[in-house]
């Protein structure tokens, strides 16, 4: 086991959590257990410092994206000194956009989507204990998220009855092509819009999923998801009028460049614990 620590002005554990980005994880002792893939860490805060504790502690300092300097994006985005903005980002500066897995991510934005959290987390844990590999970390036991061959030789009633609704089909689809050769890491070459296109290709992928793959996966801090919330944010607090989604977002990311994806956290974050 080992241990990392870091200050936690700009590394929160609940609001890098509770943002709306990640799905895997739960309460524990003092602070979370936080699972990606076949891993697991414990997260927690005290006297000011958030703390690491992991069997593999590369690979979450990577996941939390510890090398970004957010003392920079925080100066960034207050730099626009729109009040509204502001007091988001006073609200929410323990944020740090996580370095997901790929795969991963995809299938839970899949089935994020006309979703609410708490149900996506109990759909993807259902998944992960139906079909993941079972592990134990300090004496509580997991399930990795399930191996693409392990998805893909279900039928559409296994995920069904796992109460995925209309998604379960979106699901094994994606993991057949997945499973058949569809990879995902050779987008990672292409701009943000050719690469939003290709994943809006993929059957059950849609443009605000699609965002959210590129902000929470493929790292594209210019990509701005539009959800319920953050049209209010739109409409309600940044004055706009537009109202078909996807051009808010490119509205968005027109306008707050490659500062859209932590700005999206911020607002949403807000605008939800909030206003």
């Amino acid at each position: 086991m080992q241990t990392l620590k870091i200050e936690s002005k700009f590394f929160n554990p609940k609001d890098t959590l509770e943002c709306g980005q990640v799905f895997r994880f739960k309460p524990y002792q003092d602070g979370y257990l936080v699972f990606s893939l076949d891993k697991c860490c414990y997260l927690y805060k005290k006297d000011g410092f958030t703390y690491i504790e992991s069997d593999d502690v590369k690979y979450f300092e990577n996941y939390f994206d510890l090398k970004t300097d957010y003392q920079k994006i925080y100066d960034n985005v207050k730099s626009y000194n729109v009040e509204f903005l502001t007091n988001a980002l006073e609200f929410g500066k323990g944020i740090r956009i996580l370095k997901q897995d790929l795969v991963e991510t995809a299938f839970s934005f899949i089935i994020s989507q006309n979703n609410n959290i708490k149900r996506i987390q109990s759909s993807i844990e259902k998944l992960c204990e139906a079909l993941g590999e079972k592990r134990s970390f300090k004496g509580e036991t997991y399930y990795a998220f399930p191996k693409v061959e392990k998805l893909a030789e279900k039928d559409v009633l296994f995920f069904r009855e796992l109460g995925l609704g209309y998604r379960d089909a979106y699901i094994l689809e994606f993991a057949q092509k997945l499973n058949g050769g569809l990879d995902l890491n050779s987008f990672k070459s292409l701009d943000t819009p050719s690469l939003e296109k290709e994943l809006i290709g993929i059957y059950g992928i849609g443009k605000k999923v699609a965002d959210c793959i590129l902000l929470f996966a493929y790292n594209r801090s210019d990509a701005f998801p539009v959800d319920t919330w953050i049209e209010k944010v739109y409409r309600e607090n940044l004055g706009g009028l537009e109202k078909d989604r996807s051009k808010i977002s490119l509205e968005l990311q027109e306008r707050f460049k490659n500062l859209s994806g932590y700005v999206q956290q911020y607002v949403f974050y807000f605008k939800r614990g909030v206003v």
